[in-house]
C-alpha cells in the first residue's frame, strides 16, 4: 500500500460512520503511534479512528474482523510499557473523544466514566460530593481511567488504598469481532460466575476494548493529614525505616528518592536537601482523627530517626504537605532534564528493598550507568529510570542491558517485573522469566478464547506464539 492509498476498512468507515474523525495520513498519525516507552519501535498504521461510542466501536470492531486488521487501542498514550505502540497496518482506536462522566452516585457510592475521562478530572470530580477515587498514578493529570484500567495503575497513595482493580466494579467491553456486553455489578459483593471484570482490568488491550467503566468510591478520608519528610545517610537506613514503618501504621503514602533523584531535582527546581542525603523518605498520613493523623506522623519520624536519619521534619498544615507531595511528584520529570529514559517498574517484598536498591547500584556501577531511583516505598514499587544519550550506539545498549539486569535482580528477590506499568511490547521476553510455561500456556489460551484471530493489540503481554519444546 503506497503512502497515499487509502485502506478499504478506512474508506467503509467513514461511509458507515460519517460523524466519526478518522484519519489516514501519515504526518497526521504520527502523535498517535506511539507511548512514552524508548526501545518500542512503531510501525504504520492503515488509519487512526476517534469513536464517540460503543456502538461506533462496535463497527470498527467488526471492520477490523472482516479485513483482518489489527486493531491497537489507546488512552492517552502516557504508558511506559509500549502497550499503545502501533504494529504494522492496524487500526490504532483512540479513545479519546469518550470522556464523559455519566454519573456519580454519592448514596452508592459509585461512578459511571468513559475510558477517555482522565484520572484527575475524575478525583475533582467526585470530590465535590465528598467522595474519593483513591489510585492516583503520577500521570494522573494527563492519564485517562481507560488506560489506568489496562496495566491496573497504582500511584502514591495505593500502599493504603489499593490499585485500580480494587475500585472496578463493572466494565463495558466490546470485543475484537464486535460484539460487546456488560461485566461485573454495581452491588460492592457479587461471585456469579468467574471474574471477568478482574481479568480485563490489568489485559492490557489484548482481549477487548473498555468503553464503559463502574467505579467504586470511598468517603473523603477526611481534614486531617500529616506528612514526614526523612533524609538518610543511606539506601539501607531507609530501607530499614521503611519496614519499622509499615509495621506500625498504614501510611497514606510512602515514598522514597535516592542521590541521583535529589541531584536531578536540585539541577532542575534547585531544591536543597542536606550534604551527603543518600535517600530521602516522604511519608503520609490521613485520617478523619488529628490526633491518629499525629500520633502515626510521630511513629513514622521515630521510626526514621531509629533507623539512622540525619533529619526528621513533620507536619499538619495541608499545604505544606501539598508542596512536599508536588516535589516526589516532580521526580521523573526532573530526571528527564539529565537525557533519554528508560523507565523501570518493578516490585519486590519490603523486607528485600534494601538488598533490590544496592543492587540497582551495583548494576549502575559496573555497566557505567546513570540510574536514579524513586517509588513507592511502602509496597517495594521502585522505577528506576536509566539515563542515556539515544543518539550514541553504546549508550543505548548499556542502557537496554541495564533495564534486563534490573528486572531479573527484580525477580531473583522474589519480585515481579512490572508493578504498574504493565508487560506491552517492553517487557514480553522478560516475561517468560517471572511464569512458567504452564501460566503461559494459560494466559494465551484465556487471550485465543477471546480474541482466535489476534487482531486485539496483537504483539503485546502474551502476544506471541508459543515457543517449541
Amino acid at each position: 500500500m503506497t503512502a497515499s492509498a487509502v485502506h478499504p476498512l478506512i474508506s467503509e468507515a467513514r461511509t458507515l460512520l460519517p460523524n466519526t474523525r478518522l484519519i489516514a495520513d501519515s504526518d497526521a498519525m504520527l502523535g498517535y503511534v506511539t507511548d512514552h516507552a524508548s526501545f518500542v519501535k512503531a510501525q504504520q498504521p492503515i488509519g487512526v479512528a476517534f469513536p464517540n461510542s460503543r456502538s461506533e466501536v462496535e463497527t470498527l470492531c467488526r471492520l477490523a474482523t472482516k479485513h483482518r486488521i489489527p486493531i491497537v487501542p489507546r488512552g492517552a498514550g502516557t504508558g511506559l510499557s509500549g502497550g499503545a505502540t502501533a504494529v504494522a497496518d492496524c487500526l490504532v482506536l483512540s479513545l479519546e473523544k469518550m470522556n464523559r462522566i455519566l454519573e456519580i452516585d454519592s448514596a452508592n457510592a459509585t461512578a459511571v466514566v468513559q475510558p477517555g475521562v482522565v484520572n484527575g478530572d475524575l478525583s475533582r470530580a467526585v470530590a465535590e460530593h465528598n467522595l474519593y477515587y483513591p489510585p492516583d498514578p503520577g500521570s494522573q493529570e494527563i492519564s485517562t481511567i481507560g488506560g489506568n484500567i489496562a496495566t491496573n495503575a497504582g500511584g502514591l497513595c495505593c500502599v493504603k488504598y489499593g490499585v485500580t482493580r480494587d475500585y472496578v466494579l463493572g466494565l463495558e467491553v466490546v470485543l475484537a469481532d464486535g460484539r460487546s456486553t456488560r461485566l461485573g455489578r454495581r452491588s460492592r459483593k457479587g461471585v456469579a460466575g468467574l471474574d471477568l471484570t478482574g481479568l480485563f482490568v490489568g489485559s492490557e488491550g489484548i482481549l477487548g476494548i473498555v468503553t464503559e467503566v463502574t467505579v467504586r468510591l470511598v468517603r473523603q478520608p477526611g481534614p486531617a493529614r500529616s506528612t514526614v519528610v526523612a533524609e538518610f545517610p543511606s539506601l539501607a537506613a531507609a530501607s530499614d525505616a521503611v519496614r519499622s514503618i509499615m509495621q506500625g501504621c498504614i501510611p497514606s503514602m510512602l515514598e522514597i528518592m535516592d542521590a541521583q533523584t535529589l541531584d536531578a531535582l536540585r539541577r532542575w527546581k534547585s531544591l536543597e536537601f542536606s550534604p551527603g542525603s543518600e535517600a530521602v523518605l516522604i511519608c503520609q498520613t490521613d485520617s478523619p482523627q488529628a490526633e491518629s493523623c499525629s500520633r502515626d506522623a510521630q511513629l513514622m519520624e521515630k521510626a526514621a530517626l531509629d533507623s539512622g536519619a540525619t533529619t526528621a521534619f513533620s507536619t499538619n498544615d495541608p499545604h505544606e504537605g501539598a508542596e512536599i507531595t508536588a516535589i516526589r511528584r516532580m521526580a521523573g520529570t526532573a530526571i528527564e532534564q539529565l537525557g533519554t529514559t528508560l523507565v523501570e517498574d518493578v516490585a519486590v517484598p519490603i523486607t528485600q528493598l534494601s538488598s533490590f536498591l544496592s543492587g540497582v547500584r551495583t548494576i549502575a556501577g559496573e555497566l557505567a550507568a546513570t540510574i536514579a531511583v524513586f517509588g513507592h516505598a511502602g509496597d517495594g514499587n521502585m522505577h528506576p529510570c536509566i539515563v542515556f544519550d539515544a543518539s550514541d550506539r553504546e549508550s543505548v545498549a548499556i542502557a537496554e542491558r541495564a533495564f534486563s539486569e534490573i528486572a531479573r535482580l527484580g525477580l531473583r528477590l522474589g519480585g515481579t517485573i512490572t508493578g504498574e506499568h504493565g508487560v506491552g511490547a517492553l517487557k514480553v521476553d522478560l516475561l517468560e522469566a517471572e511464569l512458567s510455561e504452564v501460566a503461559l500456556d494459560m494466559q494465551r489460551a484465556v487471550k485465543h478464547a477471546l480474541d482466535p484471530v489476534n487482531l486485539m493489540n496483537p504483539g503485546k503481554v502474551v502476544s506471541r506464539p508459543r515457543r517449541p519444546r
